[in-house]
């Protein structure tokens, strides 16, 4: 499990450090700077994913998902919802 925790952590991190193949990474720049700069999101973002190999269908999924999680996170922000004892603790057992 040492290997897993330590990739995980690369990833938590700093993702672009991690030992990931290329597809991986350009499909996390893809997330965060959809999650970060929504508003400079153009063509290019999507050619450089289908560039890496994924499908339109593959980066609809990607660009659904990080629109989730973003509109997830309003709402709890909104609503004042705090973290569960667990998180708030860092504890990291997985």
């Amino acid at each position: 499990m040492t290997g897993a925790r330590d990739w995980t952590e690369q990833i938590a991190t700093d993702y672009r450090d991690a030992a990931l193949d290329v597809a991986d990474k350009r499909m996390l720049d893809y997330a965060a700077k959809l999650t970060r700069t929504p508003w400079e999101m153009g063509e290019d973002d999507v050619i450089a994913l289908r560039d890496a190999g994924f499908s339109d269908r593959a980066v609809l999924d990607i660009a659904q998902v990080v629109a989730y999680y973003a509109y997830v996170n309003r709402i709890a922000d909104g609503l004042g919802v705090s973290l569960e004892a667990y998180w708030a603790e860092g504890k990291d057992d997985y």
